[in-house]
């Protein structure tokens, strides 16, 4: 385990990434556990613009709500979950989320196994902060290279 990842276990805290108004804080990634998952804080802000939905080719993914609240959306069943819910989305599901409250919603994020991690977050931020229009062109290929897939 390289230093980075000592001191990111030891602390319990990775890099936070943001993409507008999503923030993503891994706390355990495919580093620690070998590939086998990853777990991430997320926090999504009110009316956030939040990725379309789309699906994993081959990760699972397990939300499990902390604060606030989110509607969730797997293969055309929608809930909405509060502190203390959470929603599985095996792989290969339609899946999005959004947060039509008022206030921040903040959730634990299980990907299982750890093919989307803080690599693909950070990939994401960097075409959608490049300025201008998002290039689509490359943020599908960002999505493809992490086994994600747009649903529309």
């Amino acid at each position: 385990m390289t230093t980075h990842a000592m001191q990111q276990a030891a602390t319990g805290r990775g890099d936070l990434i943001t993409i507008g108004s999503l923030s993503m804080q891994f706390l355990v990634d495919g580093r620690h556990t070998t590939g086998h998952m990853a777990m991430a804080e997320m926090v999504v802000q009110p009316q956030a613009k939040v990725p379309p939905p789309h699906r994993h080719v081959d990760v699972d993914e397990t939300i499990h709500m902390l604060e606030g609240s989110l509607t969730y959306r797997v293969d055309g069943e929608s809930r909405v979950l509060n502190p203390g819910d959470y929603c599985f989305s095996p792989r290969g599901s339609v899946h999005h989320f959004s947060n039509p409250g008022t206030v921040p919603a903040r959730a634990l994020v299980v990907f299982s196994p750890a093919n989307i991690g803080p690599d693909y977050f950070n990939e994401v931020a960097g075409v959608l902060g490049a300025g201008g229009p998002p290039d689509l062109a490359a943020l599908k290929g960002v999505m493809q290279r992490h086994g994600l897939e747009l649903a529309m």
